[in-house]
């Protein structure tokens, strides 16, 4: 029974203290001698030393008075493959299994552990947290090099006990499979064929090893791993290597040592064979089975004769070095360019003429000269006719996805260089479009100055269109998406697209069938189909300059199943409409491949294409929410592929479309109130300004947001108030919401370089207007007739 959460042997002790202290001050009071009172509380205190030596040294005992059998414990620890160890409320370490012994090197007490400063802050957060909430976890502790996962438990009928245990931490890579496959029913097969299997880790600490190298190393003792394989060994004074426990009578052995991962830490792979006198260690059935571990090997390796001829490729070899199996390479030197020929020969040729270390080369294969690859060399003395053994890691995969991250990361950067220069481009364009406007206005089509007015004006719409592009590709147009079909898209150009091809190539067009509705702008849409289409015209001509060729569109449904089906790390698992444009071209070269979407990049003769028509299909697709790849082989023509996914969520509200724009009626050239401009770059606020003066409002200016308040605050309530979206100080939104504070009805247009899209979270607001930059004259009137409009 406890008291207060006191122990009854505490509860004692504390008695007696007490105890002792009252009659100290009893005989103190009495008579007055400090001796005899110092006596009594000597006696208390030894009465305590007594209860404590008492608990300390009996044995712990369950409720029913029997003692607790550590050893018990300890046996049932030791059957588990994770290290255990058992410590109790005052911090003693009172059990532990074996394997603890061989991770920690000793028997040291958690969380003191040889783990690092920061491990052990880790370790004993994570024992306070098990004192607290019963259990905590610890992911990912490094010991050696080694991952653990740490799980702290308290236990004990009193809940006096912590369980620390420290499990292996999964992998899934190649040395995980590794360690499967020796410890496992492979390891077994290598046994029956005498070949002894072992991974170690950089250390030399055995990490996995097949049943027949546990049995001679220790004898059937199942304790091998994380054990130091060394010490399995001895070597007499001629060098030969045998088992620690058959001592010097006992086999020699021959070690090979297999290189497959690269790094310092990687882990060892290790195959011991018997080398007796009385019969060669690899004759014919020796030699078979190191060929069958070869092929069982889940990376890349081969094995090379005296000669410098290949013996043996696994798999994993052939797939790495994209071998073909109908005509396989002679030579090692085969596999790679010209320039590293000689290298890899050299190399060869040291190692099978008795080098003994391995090395690393970085080489270049004739397939991929543009990605080197790690080719591990090492000698392979005693294998028979084999004399090096060659590892190539597979790293086509990798190097893909660094190509696309790499792809992925420059368009990024370039899409928003391309943003901030159209932005400023726009504004540039506002002004002089703005100017010639006005200036078209005092003049007429016969005048000497017109026809060079309006040459000004068409350039400046050329350039306007070039920023849209830039924008596109930068994914920071406005878009106006809608609900709608990808046949109907491509109806609504097929006209078009059978002028543009010609009467020399055929136009196919298919449709699938249950095809999903997608969201997104029309427009933009019929400006992808067209752009796919021109380029693939171009690529038909130039394979067939007399005529012939098809030209193929087709839309279908592809479900989540089938995207999982295909494998891709990039396209998600989804519901997809998607339409592919298929020519019969002269296809796309492997290396021009990764580049065709970059801005400005072109193939076409100087002057003959600008580089931006696939950039421009690349940023609207994206834009809305899709993804679009193109596959080719040179001579076979190209197909580009546009995933959409399919629209299922009810639309959402969005912002206000921009004024249609059409003719003001000769009745409504005149109108009347008060405007508020607030426009940070002085020549876009000064035509505007102009122009809305000339349509009969009052004016008033301001440069940014701040100024426009202290306006709003000494003038009366405006009729409209049109404000650029970015500007220093403080940005058009922030500007608006602080005067809808004082007048909560104000109409207001938005205008900007940026995309209305991309400024929609911060211009959410109500009874607001958007108009994109460069605008004209006119279309600043109708916006902000239509935005003074009643509602």
């Amino acid at each position: 029974m406890t008291t207060l959460g006191l122990s009854p042997v505490r509860l004692a002790a504390l008695i007696a203290v007490a105890a002792g202290i009252a009659a100290a001050v009893l005989v103190l009071l009495l008579t007055g001698s400090w001796i005899a009172a110092a006596g009594f509380l000597g006696g208390a205190v030894v009465l305590v030393g007594i209860v404590a030596a008492w608990r300390l040294l009996a044995p712990v005992r369950e409720p029913d008075g029997r003692a607790v059998d550590w050893n018990v414990t300890r046996a049932v620890a030791a059957a588990s493959a994770d290290a255990v160890a058992v410590t109790d409320r005052a911090g003693r370490l009172v059990c532990a299994n074996d394997a603890y012994e061989y991770i920690f090197g000793d028997f040291p007490t958690p969380p003191a552990l040889p783990i690092g400063e920061t491990g052990v802050a880790a370790l004993s957060q994570a024992g306070r947290l098990a004192w607290r909430d019963g259990t905590a976890t610890i992911d990912r502790l490094v010991v050696e090099g080694s991952v653990l996962i740490a799980t702290v438990t308290r236990a004990g009928e009193e809940a006096d006990m912590l369980v620390w245990r420290f499990a292996a931490a999964p992998e899934q890579d190649v040395t995980t499979t590794a360690e499967s496959l020796i410890g496992g029913d492979t390891g077994d097969r290598l046994g029956q064929s005498g070949i002894m299997a072992a991974l170690l880790h950089s250390d030399g600490r055995v990490r996995a090893a097949n049943r027949a190298l546990t049995l001679r190393a220790t004898g059937g003792d199942a304790t091998i791993r994380h054990r130091d394989f060394a010490h399995f060994l001895i070597t007499d004074s001629r060098g030969l290597l045998r088992f620690e426990r058959e001592g010097l009578e006992g086999t020699p052995l021959r070690l090979l040592q297999v290189p497959f991962l690269e790094g310092e830490d990687s882990p060892i792979l290790i195959v011991l064979l018997d080398d007796r006198e009385d019969a060669p260690a690899i004759g014919a059935s020796a030699s078979a089975h190191v060929r069958s571990l070869v092929s069982l090997m889940p990376f890349g390796m081969a094995l090379v004769d005296r000669d410098g001829r290949f013996l043996q490729m696994n798999d994993s070899f052939v797939r790495a070095a994209s071998v073909d199996p109908q005509a396989p390479p002679l030579y090692p030197g085969d596999l790679v360019v010209r320039e590293d020929k000689a290298a890899v020969a050299d190399a060869i040729r040291r190692f099978a003429g008795g080098a003994t270390h391995s090395a690393d080369m970085a080489v270049r294969l004739k397939d991929h000269p543009d990605e080197p690859v790690a080719l591990t060399i090492a000698g392979a003395r005693g294998l028979g006719d084999a004399a090096v053994l060659l590892s190539l890691k597979d790293n086509s995969e990798e190097s893909r996805l660094k190509r696309e991250v790499a792809q992925a990361t420059k368009m990024q950067a370039v899409g928003q260089l391309a943003g901030g220069v159209a932005h400023d481009f726009n504004n540039i364009l506002t002004a002089i479009l703005g100017h010639c406007d006005l200036m078209l206005m005092r003049h007429s089509p016969g005048d000497s100055d017109y026809d060079d007015i309006q040459q000004i004006r068409t350039n400046s719409n050329r350039a306007a269109g070039l920023t849209r592009q830039l924008l596109a590709f930068s994914r920071q147009q406005t878009l106006r998406p809608q609900i709608l079909q990808l046949p109907d898209v491509v109806s609504e150009v097929s006209n078009l697209l059978k002028r543009l091809m010609g009467e020399t190539v055929k136009l196919d067009v298919t449709h699938g069938r249950n095809l999903g509705p997608v969201r997104a702008d029309p427009g933009q849409l019929e400006q992808v189909v067209v752009n796919l289409a021109v380029n693939a015209r171009d690529a038909i001509m130039t394979a067939h300059p007399r005529g012939g060729g098809t030209l193929t569109i087709q839309t279908r449904s592809v479900t989540a199943a089938e995207v999982r089906a295909m494998g891709s790390d990039i396209l998600p698992a989804a519901d997809y409409t998607a339409l592919s444009v298929t020519d019969t071209g002269t296809g796309i070269p492997a290396d021009i491949l990764p580049k065709i979407f970059e801005p400005f990049f072109t193939t076409k003769e100087l002057g003959k294409g600008t580089g931006l028509g696939l950039s421009t299909v690349y940023g609207i697709v994206k834009q809305s929410g899709g993804w679009i790849f193109a596959d080719s082989r040179p001579g076979q023509g190209a197909t580009f592929t546009m995933y959409l996914p399919v629209h299922t969520a009810p639309e959402t509200p969005v912002l206000p479309a921009k004024p249609t724009l059409r003719e003001t009626p000769k009745g409504e050239t005149w109108a009347q109130g008060t405007v508020l401009l607030v426009e940070d770059e002085d020549m876009v606020r000064a035509v505007a300004e102009r122009a809305l003066a000339r349509q009969g409002y009052t004016v008033v200016t301001a440069d940014n947001g701040e100024v426009a308040l202290e306006v709003l605050a000494r003038i009366e309530r405006p009729d409209l108030l049109i404000s650029d979206v970015v500007m220093p100080t403080m940005d058009g939104p922030t500007m608006v919401r602080h005067a809808r504070e004082r007048y909560p009805d104000l109409p207001v247009l938005f205008m900007s370089g940026y995309a209305e899209e991309q400024l929609r979270k911060s211009i959410d607001l109500d009874n607001v207007a958007f108009l994109p930059k460069p605008f004209s004259v006119q279309q600043l009137w109708e916006a902000a007739r239509d935005a003074l409009a009643p509602r």
